[in-house]
């Protein structure tokens, strides 16, 4: 299950989002979005978790919990395309 991880401080490292994120299950993968030009975190990021269960307590647990001083936005991540057919549908008004 891949999960979106948002509201991160720009000090917050893949290690410290793997360590929360590990309690509960197995972490697949942690990407820390980065500004290509500057290479600074865009303040958010994407956890894969191996199971769903364990996702799902993921997003129970962290949802709202402070790391780092920023209490974090977690929540299944959207394919891309969703995305855009809802900023697009938002935007026709």
């Amino acid at each position: 299950m891949k999960l979106f991880v948002g509201n991160l401080s720009f000090e917050t490292t893949e290690t410290d989002i793997r360590d929360a994120f590990e309690r509960f299950g197995s972490v697949a993968e942690v990407v820390v979005v980065t500004d290509r030009m500057t290479q600074r975190s865009r303040g958010f990021g994407f956890v894969t978790m191996t199971a769903n269960q364990e996702g799902q307590a993921a997003i129970d647990g962290l949802n709202g919990q402070a790391l780092n001083g920023r209490n974090l936005t977690v929540n299944e991540a959207r394919p891309r395309d969703d995305r855009r057919e809802a900023f697009s549908e938002s935007r026709r008004g």
